[in-house]
């Protein structure tokens, strides 16, 4: 399945595992590398030091490529660049942020930069700036959003028109016809969270993907737009969202609700009644947890029925 993907990353599948915050630890990375797709590491949820370890033990778990994707409002950033190119990772992934800030600094030092967009505009701004890819989000993705809500079947097609480098399919990708759906639109390859999220592997809390697992249509909502637009699990804090709504607050009210700390506290710790739950609207399709290797093998069979069931039409 050679392409542009695989060729940029050294990787058999065109497949990238998406480097979520409270969910994408060493042991998701690695096992996703292992099963011949990139793993990345979110060092959104990751302190410094901690970024570090999560690097060395993913080195140990696997001999195949994976990267780390840093989304650049967080604090510490140079500290964590600096991580990044102390330990030798080969391929980062920046969100979150002004890919000019850090392309041409990583590029510098022998580092793959792909930039995680949800335009037209901030595609072509990436590649623009000299990102080796761009990974293309629709509205249908879990955690914090684009404000124009774009579905991906939609941005695809318009991001391919105008993009020269490769171009990277994510949100509401789990099963392999979506991953063929996105690539005959224009795609050389996909992102995959939230299918990822309900995997043994996951260093998300078993009560949340349990909750992933038993999610259905509509229960996913986008909020927060005053903030970051972000989808969430409906639960009694996105509830509390609501209703605080109702009376017309000030981002700062909004911001005072949110508080600190929420995707720790839901994802990671289990909380799923103050917690704040990102997942996107697929889950609605996710029906199990399971190894990270069974879930690329259902993923990469379903994709070749997929091609074969369309030549029937």
């Amino acid at each position: 399945m050679s392409n542009r993907i695989c060729q940029l990353f050294n990787i058999k599948y065109p497949i990238i595992q998406a480097g979520m915050v409270w969910n994408s630890g060493w042991k998701l990375a690695s096992a996703a590398s292992n099963s011949g797709i990139l793993g990345l590491i979110g060092a959104g949820s990751m302190y410094p030091d901690v970024l570090r370890e999560h690097i060395k033990k993913c080195k140990n778990a696997t001999n195949n490529p994976f990267g780390v994707n840093v989304p650049m409002l967080y604090p510490n950033i140079q500290e964590i660049m600096d991580i990044i190119v102390e330990e030798d990772v080969k391929i980062v992934f920046t969100s979150a942020g002004n890919p000019k800030t850090w392309t041409s600094w990583l590029k510098e030092r022998g580092i793959t930069v792909v930039h995680v967009v949800s335009s037209v505009k901030f595609a072509l701004k990436a590649q623009e700036t000299g990102v080796d890819a761009v990974v293309a989000e629709g509205f249908e993705a879990g955690g914090h959003n684009g404000r124009d809500e774009t579905t991906t079947l939609t941005l695809i097609p318009m991001v391919k028109e105008q993009l020269h480098i490769p171009l990277i399919a994510a949100g509401g990708i789990a099963t392999g016809s979506a991953m063929l759906a996105t690539m005959v639109l224009g795609a050389d390859g996909v992102q995959i969270g939230s299918r990822f999220v309900a995997s043994d592997e996951s260093s998300a809390h078993q009560c949340f993907k349990e909750v992933v697992v038993k999610a259905k249509e509509g229960d996913t909502q986008l909020t927060l737009k005053e903030l970051a637009p972000v989808r969430l699990i409906k639960n009694k804090f996105f509830n509390d969202i609501q209703e605080l709504y109702k009376q017309s607050p000030t981002p700062e009210q909004l911001q005072s609700l949110l508080g600190r700390a929420r995707a720790k506290k839901g994802m990671f710790e289990g909380d799923l009644i103050e917690g704040e739950l990102e997942i996107g609207q697929v889950s609605g399709l996710i029906n199990d947890i399971k190894p990270v290797s069974k879930i690329v093998e259902t993923i990469i069979i379903e994709f070749e029925e997929a091609k074969k069931n369309i030549s029937t039409f």
